[in-house]
């Protein structure tokens, strides 16, 4: 966006010292606002002091905010990216300060916001609805692909599954282990499919684990095949990409996803990919996933046994993958994002 309209002018409030890959050009004006906003009442005094008073200064058009969080003081038309709101249905998975920060103010936000972007038609209507919104306010600009996700031979493969499995084949799952990503049914799907005969004798989970809630941690310590499950950590992306490359099949079962960038970057390195049937996540894969019910650890199970075994299910998934990864575009998102930009600065 910012290579794309030299003729303006951007500038980027940070709440930390920034690093120099994020200035995309000299058409951006970086400025360090205070405090550090690390927690919901530093949220408050960051967006309704210290953003507030910048836009003023600055004197800008239109504030962006790719996260959803806005200055409910500012009379500067503002466009929220807000990406789902999964805290309004399932709160408990939230610390209670911030889920009572989120539910208070993102309804605020959406109000206050003179146009809203979201990630999947799942969450325009799920936010439309929750929030009384008009469909007309919000606008659905799809996530893209992050360069670096490709499709591996088996000689490129062995390697990686040397490092991460001692060698044998793997189911992937990539994500933050936070409660709603379903990690708990997860193991247990995978104890079941394995208890009945699965073959696939690896499960690699990829991710950060500081989400780790109390269930996850009870089903991981009554799990009978511990040695079979491997926690990376969070990768870099080059480790990431090589290790979704070599991966037989991923599992991402969420109950409640806005968008699923797993998918996507799983269509890119041509693995097949089994998903939840919920939210968003039948929108983004269409019909390049095998679809299951992420409440349902029977059913999980069963379809790691058919992603595993059915060479002519798997070979249809990754095609079908390939061909749904076209209408993943950055530069189409971009085009979406700008028009709301360019036809508020107009407006107002």
């Amino acid at each position: 966006m910012v290579q794309r309209h030299p003729e303006h002018e951007f500038i980027f409030f940070f709440d930390r010292p920034w690093s120099a890959e994020f200035i995309f050009g000299p058409n951006v004006t970086p400025v360090l606002l205070y405090p550090p906003a690390r927690h919901p009442f530093l949220f408050v005094a960051w967006f309704e002091w210290s953003v507030y008073r910048a836009l003023k200064k600055y004197k800008a058009d239109v504030l962006l905010s790719p996260d959803g969080f806005l200055s409910l003081r500012t009379q500067t038309p503002q466009v929220a990216v807000i990406h789902d709101i999964n805290f309004e249905h399932y709160p408990k998975d939230l610390p209670w300060l911030v889920r009572h920060y989120y539910r208070f103010f993102f309804p605020r936000f959406a109000r206050k916001a003179a146009r809203i972007i979201t990630v999947s038609g799942f969450s325009r209507n799920d936010i439309a609805a929750t929030y009384e919104i008009p469909d007309e306010k919000i606008a659905v600009a799809y996530n893209g692909l992050k360069d670096g996700f490709f499709i591996s031979d088996e000689p490129a493969q062995k390697p990686i599954r040397d490092q991460y499995t001692g060698g044998e084949p793997y189911f992937l799952f990539v994500g933050s282990l936070h409660p709603r990503k379903n990690v708990h049914r997860l193991l247990k799907a995978y104890e079941h499919y394995r208890e009945y005969g699965g073959a696939i004798s690896r499960l690699v989970l990829a991710g950060a684990t500081y989400w780790m809630n109390p269930e996850m941690k009870q089903t991981w310590k009554q799990l009978k095949r511990k040695s079979e499950v491997i926690f990376t950590g969070h990768l870099s992306q080059d480790r990431l990409a090589a290790l979704m490359s070599a991966a037989h099949a991923m599992v991402f079962i969420p109950y409640f996803e806005g968008f699923g960038l797993p998918v996507i970057e799983s269509f890119a390195s041509g693995v097949p990919v089994l998903a939840a049937n919920t939210s968003a996540l039948p929108e983004i894969a269409g019909d390049a996933a095998l679809l299951v019910d992420p409440f349902n650890t029977d059913e999980i199970a069963a379809g790691m046994e058919r992603i595993a075994g059915d060479t002519a299910l798997r070979n249809k998934l990754i095609n079908a993958g390939m061909a749904q990864l076209a209408k993943f575009d950055w530069d189409a998102s971009e085009e979406i994002i700008w028009k709301q930009i360019d036809e508020l600065a107009k407006k107002f």
